[in-house]
């Protein structure tokens, strides 16, 4: 009796400038798509699903070496942490204590810091069952790494099924209270990979509120209706449908690089988040969460000609993120959801990304 193939395949991915290293890990469903995930970083350098007339593509923008990751990626398929976002000039104060971070962004810190998640080995173990399979990544970052209070033990679950979803699972715990704010910052392209702009994708945001930004693309602290604003995607409209207008938000960000703040269809459950529809390929994609945000960013800052995987290149609005999180800067607005991590207690939390196509 011959044994099943395993969905999961082990290969090198190249090593770090310090010699250590990186391991793929590529999963394969029952519909033949395929994700390809490293442990550097957690990241997704390729997820290939079919169109509406069955040919298979990879979504993803990426790169071809550990090196370019580390050096020169605006953090492509990354983990993104310990806090993934914005805060403003690298400073929060927990119980009277102020903490400094290093300032990447400006006069911010942007992602985790000059060394974030997404630039660090993940500890993986896989695991598969008669539907799905998986890795889990495990990370420990210590006290006053980048500048964070505590020891922080992170995990990072990817399971990828054979209905084309995509479960990530977060976790953690910290030994002295800190902030945590985790997301995946995938740059997705439903019409292929290098295939250009996305402004003629179509976007559903479930959000009727989202935080405006000042000129450092941080939260001012209000929470603002999207009404009557190039802001509001409830009813669905092309990406590109407003991004040029002289909005004063849109202008800050070159385009959309924003939070919104989700309508919640549950109490503490995950929900539809967002829904991006390709007329050209077919292609959906559905993003669920139990977060209480989503930054949908237009790539406004990759320049054209990016070099990208296997000999392409990638231009100026050529992916988008959907990135499920906490608020920017939250640990300076005591208005928005607390990122507070305290000992004794531990994080969790669930999205979905959905592959299938439109009706």
């Amino acid at each position: 009796m011959q044994e099943p193939t395993s969905r999961i395949s082990i290969s090198p991915f190249g090593t770090m400038p310090d010699g250590q290293p990186v391991t793929s890990y590529m999963i394969e469903n029952r519909l033949g798509s395929q994700i390809e995930i490293i442990d550097l970083g957690g990241i997704i350098t390729s997820l290939v699903v079919a169109d509406k007339n069955g040919d298979f593509s990879d979504i993803v923008l990426g790169l071809d070496a550990p090196q370019q990751y580390i050096n020169d990626s605006p953090y492509f398929g990354a983990i993104v942490g310990r806090y993934a976002n914005r805060i403003a000039n690298g400073k929060f104060t927990i119980d009277g204590n102020e903490y400094s971070l290093a300032t990447n962004n400006g006069p911010n810190a942007l992602h985790g810091g000059i060394v974030g998640f997404d630039k660090k080995i993940w500890k993986a173990e896989t695991f598969e069952n008669d539907t799905s399979a998986g890795i889990k990544l495990s990370l420990t970052s210590p006290d006053g790494d980048e500048g964070y209070p505590g020891t922080l033990l992170a995990q990072v679950e990817y399971i990828f099924d054979d209905k084309n979803q995509l479960t990530i699972n977060y976790s953690a715990t910290t030994d002295k209270a800190t902030v945590l704010n985790l997301s995946q910052h995938t740059y997705f392209n439903l019409d292929g990979h290098a295939s250009g702009s996305i402004e003629s994708l179509e976007l559903m945001l479930n959000a009727s509120r989202y935080t405006p930004v000042d000129q450092t693309l941080i939260p001012t602290g209000k929470i603002t209706p999207v009404e009557n604003t190039p802001m509001d995607f409830r009813i669905p409209k092309p990406i590109g449908q407003d991004i040029n207008n002289d909005f004063e938000q849109l202008q800050f960000g070159g385009g959309y690089d924003h939070n919104w703040a989700l309508d919640k269809t549950g109490e503490n459950g995950v929900s539809l988040a967002a829904r991006v529809v390709s007329p050209k390929s077919g292609r959906m994609l559905e993003v669920y969460t139990d977060q209480p945000g989503i930054q949908f960013y237009t790539g406004n800052f990759l320049e054209n000609g990016r070099q990208g995987k296997n000999g392409t290149s990638y231009g100026y609005r050529g992916g988008f993120c959907l990135e499920t999180q906490h608020f920017p800067d939250s640990p300076n607005h005591d208005n928005f959801p607390s990122t507070l991590l305290k000992p004794g207690e531990e994080f969790s939390s669930t999205t979905i990304f959905k592959f299938s196509l439109s009706d």
